[in-house]
């Protein structure tokens, strides 16, 4: 599924949207130059899920928990990932056996140490928007999830 978003406003909302209809526990990849609306995306989820504060992209920290009533996200960046081991002692295995909802950006980076992903985002700048392209990879999400986006519902 492709869709084209005009701003970080419609970024955002599409993001709120996802959080809505992604199960409990979801792994998912996001892909995109910098700048392109990983975070933006990802802000838009917690917002939904009822996030005040800020959302930055945790560069250095690798990891952004946030701890929600009735559910969490874990926000990983791997951008400055010297080597996938350092995702063991990061405890990868541990984040990704919660039953959250795990973003991942730059999972290229952790090539061999990551589990497939549930649902991978590719975000692309596209005139002067950006063009979002949603690929379901688990089975059991196939044909079950849908999201209203501008009066339409949309099978992803």
């Amino acid at each position: 599924m492709k869709i084209d978003l005009y701003d970080s406003d419609e970024t955002e909302l599409l993001g709120g949207t996802l959080a809505r209809v992604l199960p409990q526990k979801c792994l998912v990849f996001l892909y995109g130059e910098l700048g392109a609306g990983k975070t933006t995306l990802i802000r838009g989820m917690l917002r939904a899920m009822g996030h005040k504060g800020a959302v930055k992209s945790p560069t250095y920290g690798l990891v952004e928990e946030y701890r929600l009533p009735g559910r969490d996200l874990y926000h990983f960046d791997l951008y400055r990932l010297k080597d996938p081991e350092e995702l063991e002692w990061l405890g990868i295995n541990d984040y990704l056996q919660q039953q959250a909802l795990a973003c991942i950006e730059w999972p290229q980076m952790g090539l061999g140490y990551l589990p497939p992903a549930d649902l991978e985002i590719k975000l692309d700048y596209h005139n002067n928007g950006r063009s979002i392209e949603i690929n379901i990879l688990a089975e059991s999400l196939k044909n079950t999830l849908v999201i209203d986006w501008k009066n339409k519902d949309l099978l992803l």
